[in-house]
């Protein structure tokens, strides 16, 4: 008889020991080491794939080169994150905040394909559950197959007879394997399942589409590994109080992953934003001090935020600084230079700065709006409701160009605004523009044009 393997992994990082410890030492987190049996013995057989295709080594340039074949989702947000749509003989991993919507719109996507045969593996909810949540998102195919099952052997079985062209599992951590004796959902259940479905997929040429939990941190649960094993790493990100979801690229080796698709939630499932500039930007009856208006870039997608500050005198003596949806270590920085710079006292007050609609905006390019709306709020002026900005700001006040500057000055005059102040030394080859482009070089130049 073979002889049993075992070994211990922390529940929470997935680190791996030859013997059973109280603290994890990469985490620092207690009594999260458990044993694990990773080997029953037993010769392996998850599905019967074909021998005769057997690897042999290839010359470089001998290798023939075969197009991406992808499966077009009939959903613009998610092909635009995916590069293109769904490559055959992919992984791809959804992960995100419980009641997000990851299984809805994986759902709905399974249910809105109408030429290609589905099989949606539930391991969460029952048949009638999920026909339940089809009725309410609409149902436009025949070829969407429901199996509720968490063993990879049985799904393996199943999807030989009925030969689908998509599957997608709900989700990767309710799966387990007979060759590993552990719960579904530790670290060598997960590692094992996600590894035979990845050699389903590569094998047969079929993508999976795996949905999985995350923890408290935000992480997706699981070993580390699991997010190098696949080929597409997507993060579903949504606030309860927000009717918006964003979904992101983590990791894609088939596209960019600076590309962001939008969604607003509504009862009949996810309906896709195609213009995030409107309802990113709030309405307002009246003029109001501390907004301004930034044009961004997520991936080749420009767009408008609005950018909302507050500026108020510390109460409490040591002076606040809060930030929603922006860093807020480049906030003090840009405060910093505002005092230095530009001679505006602001270390004894209070900073609170937001970015409307739940999104969260890394660009450089939104330094100029988030100066501009403190600055507004501090002297409690409004800036005209016309304008918009588009620049980074150096430390030492200088206003730096900024990358894609035409795309950002078009999105601006199609939404119908009037002026876009920019950095003096972005390049521009166009002049035919119908909105007016002023140029600034340092902070100062901006100040007085606005103030």
């Amino acid at each position: 008889m073979a002889k049993v393997k075992t070994t211990f992994y922390c529940q929470n990082c997935g680190t791996q020991y030859s013997q059973w410890m109280g603290q994890c030492k990469a985490c620092g987190e207690w009594n999260t080491i458990a044993e694990e049996v990773i080997d029953k013995g037993e010769e392996k057989k998850t599905w019967k794939s074909d021998d005769s295709k057997k690897p042999s080594i290839q010359n470089i340039k001998e290798v023939s080169e075969t197009g991406e074949t992808r499966i077009d989702t009939l959903n613009e947000e998610l092909n635009r994150v995916l590069g293109g749509g769904i490559v055959n003989g992919s992984v791809v991993l959804v992960g995100g905040e419980p009641g997000v919507g990851k299984s809805t719109l994986m759902l709905q996507i399974a249910l809105h394909l109408k030429n290609v045969k589905t099989l949606y593996v539930s391991g969460e909810e029952s048949a009638s559950q999920i026909k339940l949540r089809a009725e309410r998102i609409g149902i436009h195919t025949d070829q969407c197959y429901i199996l509720t099952e968490t063993n990879t052997q049985k799904i393996f079985r199943h999807a030989q007879e009925i030969q689908p062209q998509l599957i997608v599992v709900d989700s990767v951590q309710t799966l387990h394997t007979q060759y590993v004796e552990s719960s579904p959902g530790s670290i060598s259940q997960i590692r094992e399942t996600t590894s035979e479905l990845i050699k389903f997929a590569k094998e047969t040429n079929t993508p999976v589409i795996l949905i999985g939990h995350i923890t408290k941190e935000g992480v997706i649960a699981g070993p580390k590994i699991l997010e190098h094993m696949v080929d597409v790493v997507l993060q579903f990100e949504g606030d309860r109080n927000h009717i918006y979801r964003l979904l992101r690229a983590q990791k894609n080796r088939f596209g960019s992953t600076a590309e962001l698709g939008i969604y607003e939630m509504m009862g009949s499932g996810l309906r896709e934003v195609k213009n995030p500039s409107e309802v990113l930007i709030s309405k307002k009856d009246e003029p109001l001090s501390g907004n301004a208006i930034a044009a961004t870039l997520e991936g080749v997608r420009p767009m408008l935020i609005e950018i909302q500050a507050l500026v108020s005198s510390a109460v409490y003596g040591t002076p606040q600084r809060s930030a929603t949806g922006f860093d807020t270590k480049r906030l003090n920085m840009l405060l910093a230079v505002l005092e230095k710079r530009a001679g505006f006292q602001l270390g004894a007050k209070d900073v609170f700065l937001n970015i409307t609609g739940g999104i969260r905006i890394d660009d450089p390019a939104t330094d100029l709006a988030v100066i501009c709306a403190i600055l507004s709020s501090n002297m409690d002026v409004t800036l005209p409701d016309n304008c918009l900005f588009a620049g980074e700001v150096g430390l030492s006040g200088e206003i730096r160009a900024v990358n894609r500057v035409e795309q950002r000055i078009l999105e601006a005059e199609k939404l119908g605004y009037d002026v876009i102040f920019i950095s003096k030394y972005n390049k521009i080859k166009r002049n035919d523009f119908q909105i007016r482009v002023e140029t600034v070089s340092k902070v100062n130049d901006l100040i007085k044009l606005l103030f």
